[in-house]
């Protein structure tokens, strides 16, 4: 049986922000030149948890990152673990076990080190596939009103509660997909009944506060006020999604809702009373209405 061929999107995808997009689409592009499937290489975690003590949270979980690839035209996404073993891979033999799963060729940005201690970068790998005759394209950086598009850059957006911003420079909305958990059902109790989504461990917290969001429930959008942090006026200590899914009435629990954050509305604050919070979460409802529609 034939191998299947493929074009392989080399990088780490983090956000799949406008710079991502851009190779991505170089991938797409050049696999449909070859007949072969647009594939992308990513990793469970990030590279620099094998050797840093500090490492940047992640924008997107492993499984909002293989959906926003998908969205991209992305068929085939192989996450690498990150261990000792496969970060010293070294860089030949990398591509060596990528053309032995079908590569016909590569796409990466112009800054990017793979294999052991980096030593792979975009100019050892255009010698490579010159050599062996495979395809290969550099995509260079991508700048956004004069600023270089980076993970980086979009982190410190969504620390500082610029999700607009962020937004503009991610391509998407920031998104957050997690299983709604059991609360202490307190907003029930003020007419308020929300979705509890845990913010996973190692995945970047926006700024605490309040935004208008869309909720994905199954395929379809539902317009929500989102709380970002520890519920301080109900004495509340872990930090969390908590969402008041606007035209919803049912019940979410242990099923996967998706986030896509639109607008901050305001910082967390901590009410007097639960009447005060619960005026003040009617008055953010019809705020994110008004945004969201």
């Amino acid at each position: 049986m034939e191998q299947t061929k493929k074009i392989f999107a080399l990088g780490f995808f983090d956000g799949v922000h406008l710079g991502h997009q851009a190779l991505l689409k170089a991938c797409v592009q050049l696999a449909a030149e070859h007949n072969a499937q647009p594939a992308a290489i990513t990793f469970d975690r990030h590279p620099q948890s094998l050797f840093s003590a500090t490492v940047p949270p992640l924008i997107n979980t492993d499984s909002d990152r293989k959906r926003l690839l998908k969205q991209q035209g992305i068929t085939q996404i192989t996450t690498l673990p990150v261990t000792r073993e496969v970060m010293s891979t070294p860089w030949v033999q990398f591509l060596e076990d990528l053309m032995a799963d079908g590569a016909v060729g590569f796409v990466c940005g112009k800054d990017f080190r793979f294999g052991h201690r980096g030593e792979g970068n975009a100019e050892k790998l255009l010698a490579f596939c010159n050599q062996r005759k495979l395809s290969c394209v550099l995509v260079p950086d991508q700048q956004l009103r004069g600023v270089r598009v980076s993970s980086t850059h979009i982190r410190s957006l969504l620390e500082n509660g610029d999700i607009t911003a962020a937004a503009h420079f991610l391509g998407h909305p920031h998104i957050l997909s997690g299983e709604v958990t059991q609360g202490r059902q307190l907003g029930r109790t003020i007419g308020i009944p929300t979705a509890n989504i845990p913010i996973p461990e190692g995945v970047i917290v926006p700024k605490c506060g309040v935004y208008a969001c869309f909720a994905v429930v199954g395929g379809k959008k539902h317009p929500a006020v989102t709380n970002i942090g520890s519920r301080p006026t109900v004495g509340g200590h872990q930090v969390r999604a908590e969402s008041w899914l606007l035209d919803f009435s049912g019940d979410l629990y242990g099923k996967i809702i998706t986030l896509e954050f639109r607008a901050f509305l305001r910082p967390e604050q901590k009410f007097d009373s639960l009447e005060m919070l619960q005026k003040q979460i009617q008055a953010d409802s019809e705020e994110a209405l008004r945004l969201l529609r």
